[in-house]
């Protein structure tokens, strides 16, 4: 499967507060910071793990770990960042880019502005971060400017989706595997996500 909803009564009941337009600033951060635990569990299911022997307070053992360094966090600006605090408390020593795009409101096509990521980053596992995927065009050209760089593996984080982003994103990018908190209805005129919770940048950071 190419994207991966995730399914639980725990995650419904935090998104159900999300969604709330009466939310406060502070719980709407915690809550994007939360649920992208969950999500960055989801998404290293298949890391790779290597041996390690280590000494508990009895005995030696053989155990497996996984490498840090291997991971590289790219969240998409603004809204992207409210997510680290959340998966970094999952792997901790990954390594953080930026990439900057703002909507052109008028063409609903991603303008970049900023990029910087870590050295080497073609050899490591690299999660793109956002809250949000509505349309689609900005997740396509992060990673497209990522593949540019020879990023390989890449899989892309969310807490909502539309239909019509996952349907974008999947034919612009076969090879990436989306995983979201919920999947919504649809896209209105404008382009914001239906029922979505709003603009998540605005309510992370109390713009609006």
């Amino acid at each position: 499967m190419k994207e991966v909803v995730l399914n639980h009564p725990l995650i419904t009941h935090k998104l159900s507060i999300l969604r709330n337009k009466n939310t406060s600033t502070k719980e709407f951060r915690e809550l994007i910071s939360e649920i992208s635990v969950y999500l960055c569990y989801e998404a290293t299911k298949d890391a790779t793990v290597y041996d390690k022997v280590i000494e508990t307070p009895l005995t030696k053992i053989n155990t497996k770990v996984i490498n840090d360094d291997d991971y590289a966090f790219i969240p998409i600006l603004r809204a992207g960042m409210s997510m680290v605090e959340g998966i970094i408390k999952v792997i901790p020593n990954a390594k953080i880019g930026h990439i900057g795009l703002y909507r052109n409101e008028n063409t609903l096509t991603p303008v970049e502005y900023y990029y910087k990521v870590p050295l080497n980053i073609s050899k490591r596992k690299v999660f793109v971060l956002d809250p949000m995927l509505a349309t689609g065009g900005s997740a396509i050209a992060t990673i497209d400017k990522l593949k540019k760089d020879g990023v390989t593996d890449i899989k892309f984080l969310c807490i909502i989706a539309s239909p019509e982003g996952i349907k974008t994103l999947k034919k612009a990018h076969p090879d990436v595997k989306i995983y979201c908190a919920a999947k919504d209805k649809c896209l209105n005129k404008n382009g914001y996500i239906l029922p979505g919770l709003g603009d998540a940048g605005d309510r992370v950071y109390g713009t609006k």
